[in-house]
């Protein structure tokens, strides 16, 4: 499955953000309070979240688990600003109460009631809203012009070397990437695409195969990088049919056309969902057919060249062509230049529901790698496949609609 390097940007530097801005806070706690408690002492209440109401002297935090807790801040009470990527407290800044507000990010600390979801705090570390727009907004540009991402093709641990084929408006070409003792890595978990729960990582954990998004100082000529920042993942590729479908636990079964077996598949809110129009279907069956899968967009037998057709298909949907997805994972070979086309084609497709599937639907689907378990969690999923399966029965089709998350040139989203 090519790795497109267009697609998915809101949702990587939403998610690498809010890493970025939960672990700055959570350092500053360290920092802030750093003694233990003593023996028979319950250690204070440390919620980190996003404001969402203030009433008087109290506020509602809501943290990314979901969490809300009611928040009292006292006359006593500190409340201090810090930068987003701040290491310490010695340049933060006092603020008041009537200082914050809804979408500022907080760290609480203080004394937890029984219930578990009040807290009166004793000291408050903000981040405000406009702070964390101004960073995503730089840490955008910074990813945009020195950011690479592609597929693992080797890796080298004598030299920490990891060589990834990148795609470029010119084609594929490998991309030497090499790291340092001062080089941050980190990995998606197995059984999520939330990077919140992305974990530090180390070379070792980096395979061929993987999708990998680095940044750092390009050579000349782009061959090279030597990287600051590293991001790994691995992603799962199915193409099938449903067997049945859970709605309360938002669950489908799919038989696994690749595996030859059936697997369990989350969807989440954060899962994109589409739906192909039937003359799109056949347009993509019909090219597969042809044999042209990888090949650039070209004339589609009835001199229409073949974007257009595809376009058309879109349009004849249910909507006049939707919204951008914000994304897609998986992984898979190489190809050419056609595969990206296509997907930005699909990306005008009306999204879909799991109120849409049906027991028996055909769906291709890109997902996390999956746990132990054997379930996974879907990140994109289309279905409306049958004529592109029965063209490609063993699945390989798949690689033509849908490429993998892209990591590359994240633009700018409010962390929430």
């Amino acid at each position: 499955m090519e790795f497109s390097l267009d697609l998915n940007r809101n949702v990587f530097v939403r998610i690498w953000l809010a890493l970025l801005i939960s672990l700055t806070l959570c350092g500053m706690a360290a920092k802030a309070e750093p003694q233990a408690p003593l023996a028979g002492q319950t250690a204070p209440a440390r919620p980190l979240g996003t404001i969402k109401s203030i009433a008087g002297n109290s506020l509602t935090l809501s943290t990314d688990a979901g969490v809300s807790y009611s928040v009292s801040v006292g006359d006593a009470a500190r409340i201090l600003r810090i930068e987003p990527g701040a290491k310490d407290l010695k340049n933060a800044s006092p603020l008041t109460l009537s200082d914050l507000q809804v979408g500022d990010r907080i760290l609480v600390m203080g004394k937890i009631s029984e219930d578990g979801h009040s807290v009166a705090a004793t000291s408050v570390i903000a981040m405000k809203k406009a702070d964390v727009a101004s960073k995503q907004e730089h840490d955008r540009q910074d990813w945009q012009r020195r950011g690479v991402g592609g597929l693992v093709s080797a890796v080298d641990p004598s030299t920490g070397t990891i060589t990834i084929i990148a795609r470029a408006a010119a084609g594929s070409k490998d991309v030497a990437i090499h790291t340092s003792k001062d080089t941050i890595l980190r990995r998606y978990a197995p059984d999520s695409v939330n990077f919140d729960d992305a974990k530090p990582s180390s070379l070792d954990q980096i395979k061929p195969g993987d999708q990998v998004l680095a940044r750092g100082t390009r050579s000349a000529d782009g061959s090279e990088l030597a990287a600051e920042e590293i991001v790994s993942g691995a992603f799962r590729n199915i193409a099938g049919t449903i067997s049945s479908i859970d709605a309360a636990s938002n669950t489908i079964n799919v038989m696994d056309l690749i595996a030859k077996k059936p697997v369990d598949v989350k969807i989440t809110q954060d899962s994109q969902l589409r739906k192909l129009p039937p003359q799109m279907a056949q347009f993509m069956a019909m090219r597969l057919k042809d044999g042209q899968a990888g090949a650039g967009l070209g004339a589609a037998g009835n001199g229409a060249p073949a974007e257009k057709q595809a376009g058309a298909a879109g349009a004849s949907g249910s909507g006049a062509g939707g919204s951008p997805a914000d994304g897609g994972n998986g992984q898979g070979g190489r190809g050419g230049r056609g595969g990206g086309d296509l997907q930005q084609i699909l990306n005008r497709v009306p999204k879909a529901s799991l109120s849409d599937l049906q027991k028996g639907d055909a769906v291709m689907i890109v997902s996390t790698a999956g746990s132990g378990s054997g379930g996974v969690t879907a990140i994109t999923l289309v279905s409306g496949v049958e004529p592109i399966l029965q063209a490609s029965p063993n699945g390989s089709g798949q690689s033509m609609i849908l490429p993998p998350w892209s990591m590359e040139a994240p633009a700018g989203d409010a962390a929430q």
